[in-house]
């Protein structure tokens, strides 16, 4: 698949998670960050995006320790949450 595709259906599952917390959270996330990513980045956040909400929502919240495979640089600008968009 190349990568333009790629990145499209990166953003669909980023952004169409179950939740609208979730939606706002990953999807805001990817917005921030996927178009930047090498091909490794987008399949680390590939397998991200196969973890249940709650658990990746934990990890970046730091209420839970993340698994291993997936400390790095994603998972510490995971963590920055200054990507979800606050209403004011």
């Amino acid at each position: 698949m190349d990568r333009e595709t790629r990145l499209k259906r990166l953003h669909y599952r980023a952004h169409h998670r179950g939740t609208k917390e979730a939606d706002l959270l990953i999807g805001g996330f990817f917005d921030t960050h996927g178009v930047g990513w090498s091909d490794d980045e987008m399949a680390l956040f590939e397998a991200l995006l196969e973890e249940q909400d709650v658990d990746i929502m934990a990890w970046a919240m730091g209420t839970q320790a993340a698994p291993a495979q997936y400390e790095g640089s994603i998972l510490a600008a995971l963590k920055t949450l200054n990507y979800v968009p606050v209403a004011r």
